[in-house]
């Protein structure tokens, strides 16, 4: 896909990876880029964000109403990025299940929504290309996080069905893999983060090249080659 000249529209775009997808968009030379969060305003103190090819959207990807709304304004967009995700639901045998309900509607359900409405724009561009922000955590067993993999493994599935489905309509489905990526999410961690930009750079690299994943630093690429193991190979 050719991303100089095309519109796109990036869900969490307020900050940590949303923002640098936005900056590195523009830096490409896109068109539009819908730069999508749930207030609008949280948008504009994000320097690259000011130039005037960015259009703030206000944006639930929980809530029906609210991505019809989007899908109508945004009817030009040739690249849709389901970014947006929320974690620390915990344990799904202890912790509280509707904080990990909470945290499936967003990390599951947003995307399927989010790519139900905007399939058929896409289509009417001639195909362009969805990426799905993932996670090294959908296929590892992490104590404490069930609630988190479990939400990212069923996208990752609904991922891959939806590659399949949309391969006829010319729309390109990219599944993004991280482990840890310096970012609010994960800074109480003390590990080892790759930067926001440099996932960025490569999530628009495998959409220009036509590759249908990004194993975007080393945890992803170890995780990936354990599924053919046995599962303990899998607990982190």
């Amino acid at each position: 896909m050719i991303i100089s000249g095309a519109n796109a529209l990036v869900t969490g775009a307020n900050r940590g990876l949303g923002a640098a997808l936005v900056a590195g968009l523009l830096a490409r030379g896109a068109g539009t880029v819908y730069a999508a969060a749930r207030d609008p305003r949280t948008v504009g103190h994000v320097a690259a964000h000011k130039d005037p090819r960015v259009v703030p959207l206000r944006l639930d990807v929980t809530d029906l109403a609210s991505i019809r709304a989007v899908a109508e304004r945004a009817d030009d967009v040739d690249l849709l990025v389901n970014n947006a995700g929320v974690s620390g639901a915990g344990s799904l045998l202890t912790a509280d299940p509707e904080r990990a309900r909470a945290e499936m509607e967003t990390n599951f359900w947003g995307p399927v929504t989010m790519l139900r409405a905007f399939a058929p724009v896409l289509a009417a561009r001639g195909g362009g290309a969805a990426v799905s922000v993932l996670s090294a955590l959908s296929w590892a067993a992490m104590p404490g996080a069930g609630a988190y993999s479990a939400s990212k493994a069923a996208a990752w599935s609904f991922t891959n069905t939806a590659r399949a489905e949309l391969r006829d309509q010319g729309t390109l489905v990219v599944g993004v893999h991280l482990g840890f990526m310096d970012t609010d999410m994960v800074a109480h961690l003390d590990v080892p983060k790759v930067a926001a930009a440099d996932v960025a750079d490569r999530i628009l690299d495998a959409v220009a090249a036509g590759e249908e994943e990004v194993l975007a630093d080393g945890p992803a690429r170890v995780l990936k080659d354990a599924l053919a193991g046995p599962p303990k190979g899998l607990e982190i």
